[in-house]
């Protein structure tokens, strides 16, 4: 289970005590459809609740409905001021653009940049650091290792399952609503059935090989 002893060890690095480390995550890298979501997490240590801590994890080893309930608490947390959160995005357009890797370090940064705040460090799960204008430390399988991260990164996966729920009403048939925009049969064969949506990444080769059936 995550601890804050990661967030510690960078501390110490810092030499800042007490340090302000926010931990970074983003979801919706490997779907072919949707935005990549990103978020920023600040706990404080003292004072975020025990039993929030203890049910904590990598989202992705959560179900639906502890991811959701643990986001609510989490926003419950932010609005007095024991925790800060905060989301940012990059559009299918920007991950076209930019390509997926860039567009979710874009989408990182930005949820640095809502938090309103100015941290002493960040924590970011993975191996590539965004620009920020303070320390950062990757930290490969950090959902999995650090609270920080590990709030980040069911904020972000509640909040992306949000919006491909909602885009799975305006375009239906695809699954998005249980797939999430991943390359499941079920999308595949909608892709290949219905087409291409405006939802859809068009750099990404399934996407893109329907495109140039329709050509």
């Amino acid at each position: 289970m995550p601890d804050f002893q990661i967030e510690i060890e960078f501390q110490k690095q810092l030499a800042i005590d007490p340090a302000i480390i926010v931990g970074l995550d983003e979801v919706g890298r490997g779907p072919w459809a949707g935005p990549v979501v990103a978020a920023a997490a600040w706990l404080d240590q003292a004072r975020t609740p025990l039993s929030l801590l203890r049910k904590l994890d990598d989202s992705k080893k959560l179900t639906a409905t502890k991811r959701r309930q643990l986001a609510e608490e989490l926003t419950q947390l932010n609005t007095g001021g024991v925790v800060k959160i905060a989301l940012g995005q990059s559009s299918v357009e920007e991950i076209d653009a930019l390509n997926i890797l860039q567009a979710s370090l874009l989408a990182m940064q930005r949820a640095f940049q809502n938090l309103g705040m100015c941290p002493d460090g960040a924590l970011i799960d993975g191996n590539r650091l965004p620009e920020l204008p303070c320390p950062g430390q990757t930290v490969i399988k950090g959902d999995s290792l650090s609270l920080s991260i590990a709030a980040a990164s069911v904020v972000a996966k509640v909040e992306r399952d949000r919006q491909m729920q909602q885009l799975s009403i305006h375009y239906p048939g695809y699954g998005w609503e249980r797939n999430q925009g991943y390359g499941t049969a079920e999308h595949r064969a909608a892709l290949l059935d219905l087409g291409v949506t405006p939802a859809h990444r068009r750099t990404f080769r399934p996407v893109r090989e329907r495109l140039e059936l329709s050509n």
